[in-house]
């Protein structure tokens, strides 16, 4: 039996030579995920309106985000693989999810801290369009709650539930998997220019080893919706 602070196995079957998915399937989430951040880099916000209509954005990326985990589920499923299986951990008790928020907030305060000291070290800035994004009104602020629980489900689901699991297969390498959905997770934020890829890239990288330390990315997604919820909102009444 385990003890309260061990983090629960992932009981998930066992996969196939080719991962938990085929590997076409993980080359068109690839391919779509690189194709949406090259129009994100190149997309003048103003040129269809999005810049004053930013709820319309936000709405638009979670249909995005969440369609991409549909597709996913499909053909992890189709091998016997839930995604509760690549969530991993357990929050049957109070004193799990209380163990997960900590290690969620403590990773914020450690990495986060440690990545957000480098970028300031660097002068690393974010791009005009990504801060024109960020919330302004009170309806954009109430929308960007569900946003930011998107991104935080979500992306960790893709890149550190999926990628990092299929990418190490496929490798035969943990460490591979874990630096090859780090540099996937880097190319996918293509808006914020390439200083802040390669931050958000090391970022991933860190995300990775904590779910593989953990076996599960309950942390992880607590510490990414923390994060981004209170990046766009702080930075909407700090001036940003």
């Amino acid at each position: 039996m385990s003890s309260p602070t061990a983090p629960a196995a992932v009981s998930a079957p066992a996969s196939s030579a080719s991962g938990i998915a085929p590997a076409w399937h993980t080359a068109v989430v690839l391919g779509g995920l690189m194709g949406l951040s090259l129009i994100g880099a190149h997309l003048d916000l103003r040129a269809i309106g999005l810049q004053d209509k930013r709820v319309m954005s936000y709405l638009l990326v979670m249909v995005i985000e969440w369609t991409t985990v549909a597709f996913i589920w499909w053909a992890v499923s189709r091998r016997g693989i839930r995604l509760s299986d690549l969530i991993g951990g357990s929050w049957t008790r109070g004193i799990h999810v209380l163990r997960d928020l900590a290690f969620g907030i403590a990773f914020i305060v450690v990495c986060g801290g440690a990545l957000e000291a480098l970028g300031h070290l660097l002068k690393i800035e974010a791009p005009q369009s990504m801060r024109a994004m960020l919330p302004q009104t009170w309806l954009e602020m109430i929308a960007w709650v569900p946003l930011s629980l998107t991104g935080g489900i979500c992306e960790e689901l893709i890149f550190r539930g999926y990628l990092q699991r299929q990418l190490s297969t496929l490798t035969h390498s943990v460490a591979g998997g874990i630096v090859l959905q780090a540099v996937a997770f880097g190319l996918c934020h293509g808006y914020q220019g390439w200083k802040l890829m390669a931050l958000i890239a090391l970022y991933g990288a860190c995300f990775g080893v904590l779910a593989r330390w953990r076996h599960s990315l309950r942390p992880g997604m607590i510490a990414h919706v923390v994060q981004d919820t209170a990046g766009g909102l702080l930075a909407r009444f700090l001036g940003s």
